[in-house]
């Protein structure tokens, strides 16, 4: 068993980079995952890992033995499962990251659920606008909406998130409903502070090309939840997720305008460092999002 442990402690520092983070995601301090590490080298004779106060990388033999190291440990994990009670059986913490305002609303409320099907698995939910990096701060997977930049991370689509122009029937009695993205100017407009991470304004397609739109008004929040609430207390026109917008919609609360203009839906995507050995419990909760996400029933509840 010491010989297991130290195996897994290794391939949790060397795929994180880090004593800390590694030490983090299994609840111990940074000294234990070191003392590991060095019996391990004892043990084998050979330097696997080189370490500064600023970083960790990995020697020749070191990257050869990391390799052997994660499918032994897949081999390992899979015969478990195998005689598990059940057949498959996830088990181990599941460390997780999401946008907030998206994560209150559809990744907390999924928890319970995946949790009475998997009893043996943990998790610790992050929510947070910050682009969170997940490699260095020992997470397993993330999930984002919108547009993704350049990146080492392998990304997943789940589900389509457009954009949409709205407002309460009560607003748009009293101030017209507008008929083309130029007509924005002349109305109230709840528009995110431009000190939020959406600075380019509302997307539009006008004749084959995107156009985006800061049209302005005498209210504007950091907040998006703000936005949304300002919204539909009738206070002007918003440009909100589907996801956010979609059951008050479908129950009348809210009206989309200029759909005729609608810009190309972006995603919503889930991220992984890698996708080489994926443990069991993270790949049960892509497929658990996957299931969710892919219900178009499930974003007009």
């Amino acid at each position: 068993m010491d010989r297991l442990k130290q195996i897994e402690s290794f391939v949790s520092v060397a795929t994180r980079g880090s004593l800390t983070a590694a030490a983090q995601v299994e609840g111990v301090a940074p000294a234990v995952m070191g003392r590991r590490i060095d019996a391990l080298e004892s043990r084998l004779g050979v330097k696997l890992l080189l370490r500064t106060t600023r970083r960790i990388s990995l020697t020749h033999e070191g990257s050869a033995f990391l390799e052997d190291c994660q499918r032994l440990l897949v081999d390992f994990n899979n015969a478990e499962a195998s005689v598990s009670a059940g057949g498959v059986k996830a088990s181990g913490h599941l460390r997780i990251t999401a946008p907030a305002g998206f994560g209150r609303r559809h990744v907390a409320p999924l928890v319970p659920e995946f949790l009475a099907e998997h009893p043996d698995v943990s998790i610790s939910l992050n929510l947070s606008d910050r682009v969170v990096d997940i490699s260095g701060e020992g997470f397993d997977c993330a999930v984002r909406v919108g547009d993704l930049p350049d990146s080492s991370l392998v990304s997943m689509r789940l589900a389509d998130n457009r954009r949409l122009c709205v407002a309460t029937p009560s607003y748009l009695k009293r101030a017209g409903t507008p008929q083309h993205p130029n007509e924005l100017a002349r109305h109230s407009c709840l528009m995110l502070s431009s000190d939020a991470s959406q600075t380019r304004g509302w997307a539009f397609l006008v004749e084959g090309e995107v156009i985006y739109a800061r049209p302005g008004g005498r209210l504007d929040c950091s907040d998006g939840q703000v936005l949304h609430d300002w919204c539909l207390a009738g206070l002007g026109l918003a440009w909100r997720s589907t996801w956010e917008v979609e059951a008050d919609i479908q129950a009348g609360r809210l009206v989309a305008v200029l759909g005729a203009f609608a810009a190309p839906p972006n995603g919503i995507f889930v991220l992984i460092p890698q996708r080489k050995h994926l443990p069991l419990r993270v790949r049960l909760w892509i497929e658990f999002l996957k299931l969710n996400y892919g219900n178009e029933a499930y974003w007009r509840r």
